[in-house]
């Protein structure tokens, strides 16, 4: 069932020109409840004893294709996914299923020194840690006190000791040449594809924000390119659809810093590749490489995802 509030016009318009008629498909999943979504944390539990624990509970639980500890609740709501012993013990972590898509295309290994640029609450930060077996070293960064709080507080429970917290503003960390063997921006943005989350997103939304996060975008991506070390990668990713966000942020970083979009293939997902035309500025060829994951190809938030790679 689809619930009833005003999508403006100039959405639906902007999107019919990527889309055509699909994008009353869009609309349609924009405005279902979004599928709750676990990951298993195997810093504190192995999969299969959690996955045992959850089902004897009366959980049903569905893999998440393209990350082997993420698993739909098929049969919970999120007030008793978040109220449960095993949340509290950091057995597992509320994620949305596309939130775990960019440490995946990252792969951080377990000797990496990991910058995550804007770090917080930390979904992606504890995905790493845990991919990288707590071993290495993550630079887990924010600008907002209230906001590493909640940071801190997620690496505690889910037992990460392989990442230090830093408060800064990312756009400072461009003084910091060639540190890093991968790094992760995450990037705030005009948050589109969570609307699924919050309807009342849409009342909110409007052009103007989306120019102001793009040009954010720009400087927080000129610092991670610089801190990133030659031969290594950078994995530029939002919750939104707008291409003055995404393609057009990686078309910067291109032109600018001579990174190379590498082609991504990920298991399970259904993704689209980026487009390279947008309000006539015509985009790097190689942009076609991103991936642009719409809310109605695998019942999910709508993400976007680009590997990076400093030669």
């Amino acid at each position: 069932m689809t619930h009833k509030i005003n999508v403006p016009r100039l959405f639906r318009e902007r999107y019919r020109r990527i889309l055509g008629d699909e994008v009353k498909t869009l609309v349609e999943y924009c405005l279902k409840p979004l599928r709750k979504s676990i990951r298993i944390n195997t810093l504190k539990i192995e999969r299969e004893k959690c996955l045992r624990m959850l089902e004897a509970k009366g959980w049903e639980l569905k893999p998440v294709p393209w990350y082997e500890n993420g698993f739909w609740v098929e049969n919970r709501n999120e007030e008793q996914l978040g109220n449960t012993l095993e949340h509290f013990m950091g057995y597992f972590y509320v994620q949305e299923a596309s939130s775990m898509i960019p440490p995946v295309v990252l792969q951080p290994e377990e000797g990496d020194f990991v910058l995550d640029l804007a770090a917080a609450p930390g979904s992606k930060t504890t995905q790493m840690a845990e991919m990288m077996r707590n071993k290495g070293c993550i630079v887990a960064n924010d600008i907002q006190i209230q906001r590493i709080k909640i940071l801190r507080f997620n690496l505690e429970k889910l037992g990460v000791i392989n990442a230090v917290v830093t408060r800064m503003d990312g756009r400072r960390f461009i003084k910091f040449r060639e540190r890093f063997d991968k790094v992760l921006l995450d990037a705030p943005c005009s948050s589109e594809g969570i609307m699924r989350k919050d309807w009342k997103a849409f009342s909110r939304w409007n052009i103007r924000f989306i120019k102001e996060m793009a040009r954010l975008q720009k400087r927080l991506i000129d610092a991670a390119a610089v801190t990133l070390k030659r031969g290594d990668v950078l994995v530029y990713s939002t919750c939104t659809m707008a291409p003055e966000e995404n393609e057009a942020v990686v078309d910067y970083a291109v032109r600018k810093h001579g990174l190379v979009v590498e082609k991504v293939k990920v298991r399970g997902l259904k993704a689209r590749h980026g487009i390279l035309e947008w309000e006539g500025q015509e985009f790097d060829k190689s942009v076609k490489n991103c991936l642009r994951i719409w809310p109605q190809d695998n019942n999910s938030e709508g993400f976007f995802v680009a590997r990076l790679r400093k030669e």
